[in-house]
C-alpha cells in the first residue's frame, strides 16, 4: 500500500506520554510511521530541555518528526489566568479553543501545508480545530479524544458554587455551537467509542462518525506479575484534570471513610501526574494513603493492588486507565461515566456503582471474595488484551486515511524537494 504524509497536530509533544490523549496518540502514530510519514506539530512547552528530549525520543524511537511552534501555552493559575478567563466572556468560542488554537499556531500550519508535501492533517482534540481551517483543500481528519460539551455539561452538574456554575454554563453553550459546526466541517470525524460517535450523531451532525477506539500495548501490559496486597486500593489518573480531582475528593471525603468503617486497615494509592497544591497537602493528613507523583512506570502499582478505584463523576470519552488496569488483570470498580464508552458487561469485566455508599458496598465486596474475583479478572484479561490491541487500532486508523484522502480532490500536494518555510523548531 502507498506511503503517506499525515501531519498530527496537538498542544503538546506526546512524550512524556503521561496523560490518556497523549498515550493513545503516541500509540497510534509509532505504529503507522513504519509504514507512512508521521510529521508532529506541537507548541513548546516552555522548557527547552523538556522539548529537546521530547524531539529526540520521538525521532529516535517512533520515526516521528516533530516540529515546535515557539508559542507556549499560558499557565493555568494565578491572577493573569483570572483575566483571560474573564475576557473569555466576550468572546464567541470557548476558553479552551482561544488558548490553544492561537494565530500563530494557526499560521505556523498553513505555512506548513503550503511549503510540504501533505496527503492529510489531523487535529489530536476539537479545541484544535481552528488550526486546520486554513490549510486549504489538503483531507482533514478530526480525532474527537472527547465531546467537550458534554465534559462541560456534567461540570455545571456537579458544581456548587452558583458563580462558577454560571461561567461553566456559558462555557457549555459556547462548546455546543462550537462542536456543531466542526462535526459538520471536518471530512472526517473520529470518535473513540460508539456511545460518544451516536451522540455526535444525535446531538451535533447527521453524518457517518468512524470510531476508533482506545486501546493497551500487549506487550506491555501482558508482562504485568499479579501479586496483590489484600487491603491496597488504586486510583490512576491525570492530577491535573479537574475531573480526576474531583474523582479524588470524592473517593478521600466520602468512599474511603466509609470503607474504613468496615475494614480500618485499607491502604489507597494515589498515582499520577502534576498534583496539585491542595492534594500534596492534604496527604500528609490521611492515615494509609500514598501519593506516588509522576511516576516513570505505573506497572508496580498495578501488580500489587487489589482493586483499582475509578469514582468519576464528569468525564468522556473512555478511561485508558481502565483499559490498562483490566489488561494487567486488576479488577476494576467505576462509576457508569468512568466506564462509558468500553465494551464491558458489568458484573463480568468492571462492577459498578452510582453513589459514595454504594462504591464502598462494592468495594468492600470485592476485597471479600479475592479467590472468585482472581479468577474472574483473569478471564477479563484475555478479552482486553484480545479486543482492544493498538495494533488492530493503528490498522483501523490507516483505513480511515486512505479513504479521506481517496475521497478528496487532488492536486493538494506540493513537489517533496519544495524547501519548508515555517517559523518553528524542531
Amino acid at each position: 500500500m502507498r506511503s503517506l504524509h499525515a501531519v498530527l497536530v496537538a498542544a503538546r509533544l506526546p512524550y512524556p506520554a503521561d496523560s490518556g490523549n497523549a498515550i493513545r496518540s503516541l500509540e497510534l502514530a509509532r505504529r503507522l510511521a513504519r509504514r507512512h510519514r508521521i510529521t508532529y506539530v506541537a507548541r513548546t512547552s516552555g522548557d527547552a530541555d523538556r522539548d529537546r528530549t521530547a524531539c529526540q525520543h520521538l525521532r529516535d524511537h517512533h520515526g516521528l518528526t516533530p516540529i515546535l511552534v515557539d508559542d507556549p501555552i499560558a499557565t493555568q493559575a494565578g491572577p493573569a489566568f483570572a483575566a483571560r478567563l474573564a475576557i473569555n466572556l466576550f468572546q464567541t468560542r470557548p476558553y479552551s479553543v482561544v488558548s490553544v488554537a492561537t494565530p500563530r499556531f494557526c499560521n505556523a500550519l498553513n505555512a506548513l501545508a503550503r511549503s510540504q508535501p501533505v496527503n492529510l492533517f489531523q487535529a489530536e482534540g476539537s479545541p484544535l480545530w481552528p488550526t486546520l481551517e486554513p490549510v486549504g483543500n489538503h483531507p482533514r481528519i478530526l480525532i474527537a479524544h472527547n465531546v467537550e460539551s458534554l465534559i462541560w455539561r456534567r461540570y455545571r452538574e456537579t458544581e456548587p458554587h452558583p458563580l462558577r456554575r454560571a461561567y461553566i454554563a456559558r462555557q457549555c453553550r459556547k462548546y455546543e455551537r462550537f462542536e456543531a459546526r466542526v462535526f459538520r466541517t471536518a471530512d472526517r470525524v473520529i470518535s473513540v467509542s460508539s456511545c460518544d460517535a451516536q451522540l455526535i450523531r444525535r446531538q451535533f451532525a447527521d453524518r457517518e462518525i468512524d470510531v476508533v477506539d482506545n486501546g493497551v500495548d500487549r506487550t506491555v501490559y501482558e508482562s504485568v506479575v499479579r501479586r496483590p496486597e489484600s487491603d491496597r486500593l488504586l486510583f490512576l489518573g491525570s492530577f491535573d484534570w479537574r475531573p480526576n480531582q474531583d474523582a479524588v475528593r470524592l473517593l478521600l471525603d466520602q468512599i474511603l471513610p466509609a470503607v474504613r468503617r468496615e475494614l480500618p486497615k485499607v491502604r489507597l494509592d494515589l498515582v499520577g501526574r502534576r498534583p496539585p497544591g491542595w492534594l500534596r497537602d492534604r496527604i500528609p493528613t490521611e492515615p494509609l494513603v500514598e501519593l506516588h507523583a509522576d511516576v516513570p512506570d505505573v506497572r508496580p502499582f498495578l501488580a500489587r493492588a487489589a482493586l483499582m478505584v475509578v469514582p468519576l463523576r464528569i468525564g468522556g470519552g473512555s478511561r485508558l486507565k481502565i483499559l490498562e488496569s483490566l489488561a494487567s488483570g486488576l479488577p476494576v470498580v467505576s462509576t457508569s461515566v468512568g466506564a462509558e464508552g468500553l465494551e464491558l458487561v458489568p458484573d463480568r469485566d468492571v462492577f459498578l456503582a452510582e453513589t459514595p455508599a454504594a462504591f464502598a458496598d462494592r468495594i468492600l465486596s470485592c476485597l471479600k471474595r479475592p479467590e472468585a474475583l482472581a479468577a474472574q479478572a483473569a478471564a477479563t484479561r484475555l478479552r482486553i488484551l484480545d479486543r482492544y490491541d493498538w495494533d488492530h487500532l493503528a490498522d483501523r486508523l490507516e483505513t480511515i486515511w486512505y479513504e479521506a484522502v481517496d475521497q478528496t480532490r487532488p492536486g493538494s500536494a506540493l513537489p517533496h524537494n519544495q524547501p519548508s518555510r515555517l517559523g518553528t523548531t524542531s
